[in-house]
């Protein structure tokens, strides 16, 4: 249901777009169905219909970072959506936050699900957007840590 003061998450990827929202007030992320898309243009063709429906106040873009920290050509296409993100949706603050490793911690959270029989196959279809979830629930925790 959509709600004015959502956050959402991006987990950005070259052919499949995981996304997630959640609200300061619950502290938690629902993974939404992912986007398809080739293309930044087709991507946010894609966004369209969320950005109106959830209307977030912030959009947490997970960035993934080398190793030690540094860019990769990955956080730099990310960037790269980032400023064409901000140019059609100028009002929601856009943020990034380190994504290192939650892309492992949703398929590993996904494979104890399979094998106590609560997830399906199917499912694993909706990873990208799993590691939104982690994404968007480590930034909020983030932001209370800080506050």
């Amino acid at each position: 249901m959509p709600n004015l003061g959502a956050y959402l998450a991006i987990d950005y990827g070259k052919a499949k777009t995981g996304l997630a929202v959640g609200h300061p007030l619950t502290g938690s992320a629902q993974p939404l169905d992912p986007i398809k898309a080739k293309s930044d243009a087709l991507l946010l063709e894609g966004l369209a219909p969320i950005m109106k429906a959830w209307q977030p106040a912030v959009v947490v873009l997970g960035l993934p970072l080398g190793p030690e920290g540094h860019d990769t050509p990955m956080s730099e296409a990310v960037r790269a959506f980032a400023a064409s993100l901000s140019l059609q949706y100028p009002k929601p603050t856009i943020v990034f936050h380190d994504e290192r490793m939650t892309s492992m911690a949703a398929a590993s959270a996904h494979a104890e699900r399979r094998q106590a029989g609560r997830a399906r196959a199917k499912d694993a279809a909706k990873l990208d957007s799993m590691a939104a979830s982690l994404i968007l629930e480590s930034w909020m925790s983030s932001q209370k840590e800080s506050a």
